[in-house]
Parts: C-alpha cells; structure tokens; sequence
C-alpha cells in the first residue's frame, strides 16, 4: 500500500523541481495546459472528422479544400498573430499585477483584430479570381470551381473567428484557459455537427462545408462578446472600450503582434508556394498532402498546446521580471515536448491504417502516405520543439522581430528552395517536399535555441 503514495510523492517532487517557480507553479501549469490540451485535441480531432467527411464528395473536393486552407491559413495567421501579441501583453500585466492595463490591454487586442480580419476578409472576397488564377492555376477545373467556392465562403467568415481568437488570447493571458477551451469547443463541435448535416446528410460538398464554417464561427463570436460584456469578472472590459481605439496600448500589441504577422505571412506564403508545388505533381499528390498533413497534426497535438501554454508562463515570468525561472520552464518545456511525440508515435502507427481508411485514399497513394508520415514522425522528436517551442518563449519575452527575421530567411531560403529541388528537380515529389520541411526544421531550431542560451531575449522591455 505504500508504492502508490511513493510514486505520488516522486511525482511531486519531479514536477515541484522543474515546473514550479517563484512567479508560477507545477498546479497553475497544469490547470493552463490542460484546457489547452483538450482545446487542442479536439480542434485538429474535428479537423480530421471534416477532412474525412468532405473526402466522401471526391478527390476533387478535398484536393480543393485543402489548396484553399493554405490560402486560408495564410490570411488567418495574420490577424491571429496579432491576437498573440494581446496574449503577451495581458499576460506582462498580469504578472505585474496591473488590473487596470489588464482590461485596457483585452480591449485593444479584440479592437484591432477585429477590424484587421474584416479587412482582410473583404480583400479575400474582391480578388479571388486573381488569387485562385496565380496560385492554383494548374489545378483541374473541378478542383478550381469547389476552390472557388470554399474561398468567398471561408472569407465571410473571417470576422466570426477572429472575434473569438482574440477573446480566447485574452483569457489566456491570464489564465482563464478553461472558458477558451468552453468557446473553442461551441465553434468546432457545431462546426463538425453542422458539416455531418450538409454534407453527409444534404450532400451539399464544399458548399455545404462554407455554410456551416460561417455559421459555427459567428456562433462562437456571439457567445464569446456574451461572455466577455456578461460573464467575465476578470478582463472588466466593456462595450465602449471597444470602440475607442487606445494607441499607446494598439503600439505595445502591435510591437509584437505585427512582427509576429509578418513572420506569419512570409512563413505560410512560403507554405503556399510549396502548396504550388505539389499542386503540379497532380490531384493524387495533393490529397497524399492533405492526409499526411491531417494525421501529422494529431503527433503535434501535446507540443502545441504546450506552445501555446508556454506564452502565458514567459510572459508573466517576464512581467514580474524573473527570467531565472522562464529559463527554466522553457528547458523544462522543451524536454515534455520531444517526448511527446515520442509517446505520439507509439500510439498512433499501430492505427494508421484505421486512421487512413477514414479518408478514403486511392489505393495507389496509402504507400506515400506512409512514407511520408514514418519519415515526418521521426524528425519531430528532436527537430519540432527546438524550432516552435522556443520561438514561442522568446515571442513572450518581447523578442519578437529576432524571431519573425529567422522564421522568414529559414522558411524561404530552406524549405521552399530546398522543396522545389527536392520535390521538383530531383523528381522526389511530395517525399522531398516534407524532407525539406523537416531540414528547415533543424536548421531554424538550431538558430533559436544559441539565442535561448544568450542573453538578449531577455533584455526586451513590452510594458
């Protein structure tokens, strides 16, 4: 009877001695990450049940779907990272213990990415026919007419989620991880019930796919400013902040949010170009992508939410001005990370046949798949946290531009040169794109972490 209280108190002491410090500790981690987690989960889970049910209306449909979610990704990534900058700023004040600049700071994040995302949306919606022209001009007319429709439908709902994501970035800046978790959940499980009603059910396609991203996405920003004017008792924000835009505090989320943009933009600019790529390798080569990366998203479910986690700790280490323990968390980080994927992998290649009969693959492409995602599943251990985990620190520090600079340069100097040598000249195909994906993996982490063990990162100054 003694083992189990033996264990237990090992256990606390393991978590005590490298997530406990004097700004946080191992139970406040914890009630971050695990929200997150289940966040996390089940977005890219839903994700997975979409992918599979829009790959029951053909290979067309998904090869469409998944050419315009880069596009999507692209645009989104930019109002999103801006909404991280509000995450890093309410987290420095809260860990200052400044309520006041809380509250000022939750209200310039929600203001500026939203107007941002509606910008954009509109931009998506006047010039999709040039941007479907120049990016995916190779690809069948069939794949064209869905990607055309999934696009105008995916801009609409910009606004919706951009809404949401800031709210969420707020309540994680101070650690209100649960009520993000309770809202991410409202968009994606109404977002997978309404896709099961018209597309499996009506058998609307890519159609019914834009109906029901619209519907969920606004679902999720109503109940989001519901609970943010209603509900909260934290943030204190009110209706009126939100129409009055405060420059000082819009200039200190935009000093990392818009670095962050930017690095964004170049990073899944350089992702669309290789999207490009294997668009000309033809529709087979297209959903061997789609799949892949849908599986692949399921290993870095643990490590993106500690990413995510990650941000709130440094930031409110920071704030309260003690770099000794963010240093320590992101070691410690970094270490949970790469065995994440370790323990991923063991569990998810025994059902990789079960997880690739959900989509419905051409037979021709199940060897690709899994070659792809062997090699993927390996270089993740020891190349992923290095080059995501500890930009994501040295983001919450304030060390934003040294980041965005190495993210570019390593995205288009090495991934998306290294991706058309591989994958186009040499004949590799969509094997040498992920193979160049995985290079610049190395190569951008490698680069992050001799900044970690400097000193600059820390010198930064946001609030």
């Amino acid at each position: 009877m003694l083992e189990p209280k033996v264990n237990v108190k090992q256990g606390r002491l393991f978590l005590d001695k490298y997530f406990s410090g004097e700004s946080i500790d191992y139970r406040q981690i914890i009630s971050l990450f695990l929200p997150i987690l289940v966040d996390q989960a089940f977005v890219v889970g839903l994700n997975v049940v979409n992918t599979a049910m829009i790959s029951s209306s053909g290979v067309a449909a998904i090869s469409a779907v998944n050419m315009i979610d880069s596009l999507n990704i692209f645009l989104i990534s930019v109002f999103i990272a801006v909404s991280t900058g509000g995450t890093v700023v309410v987290a420095q004040y809260k860990g200052s213990g400044n309520d006041l600049m809380v509250s000022k700071a939750a209200a310039g994040a929600v203001s500026s990415v939203s107007l941002m995302a509606f910008a954009i949306g509109l931009f998506g919606i006047a010039f999709h026919g040039p941007l479907l022209h120049l990016l995916f001009g190779a690809a069948s007319p069939e794949v064209m007419s869905n990607a055309r429709t999934y696009l105008i439908g995916s801009s609409l709902s910009y606004l919706g989620i951009a809404v949401m994501e800031a709210v969420c970035g707020a309540l994680r800046g101070i650690g209100r991880t649960r009520v993000s978790l309770v809202l991410s959940l409202i968009m994606n499980f109404s977002y997978v019930l309404l896709n099961f009603v018209f597309i499996n059910g009506l058998h609307m396609g890519v159609f019914g796919m834009t109906i029901a991203i619209n519907t969920s996405r606004y679902l999720a920003a109503v109940c989001s400013l519901i609970y943010l004017f209603r509900l909260d008792s934290s943030l204190r924000v009110k209706i009126r902040d939100l129409l009055v835009l405060n420059w000082t505090m819009l200039r200190r989320i935009m000093f990392i949010g818009l670095p962050f943009a930017a690095e964004q933009m170049f990073f899944n600019g350089g992702k669309i170009l290789t999207q490009i790529f294997i668009v000309s390798l033809g529709t087979y080569a297209i959903a061997t992508n789609a799949i892949t990366s849908s599986i692949a998203g399921v290993m870095q479910i643990p490590a993106n939410a500690l990413s995510l986690t990650l941000i709130t700790v440094v930031g409110q280490c920071m704030g309260s001005r003690n770099t000794r323990d963010a240093r320590k968390f992101v070691k410690s980080f970094l270490w949970l990370s790469s065995a994440s994927f370790a323990l991923m992998a063991l569990l998810i290649f025994p059902l990789f046949h079960p997880l690739v009969s959900l989509f419905h693959p051409p037979q021709e492409i199940v060897r690709d798949i899994f070659i792809v995602f062997l090699m993927n599943s390996i270089a993740q251990i020891p190349l992923w946290s290095i080059s995501f985990i500890t930009p994501s620190a040295l983001r919450a520090a304030g060390d934003s531009k040294f980041t965005s600079i190495v993210s570019m340069l390593s995205m288009w100097l090495f991934r998306v040169v290294l991706g058309y040598i591989l994958g186009i000249v040499l004949h590799m195909g969509i094997i040498g794109v992920w193979l160049a994906m995985n290079c610049e993996w190395g190569i951008r982490g490698f680069i992050f972490l001799r900044r970690f063990l400097g000193d600059k990162w820390v010198q930064h100054k946001v609030i």
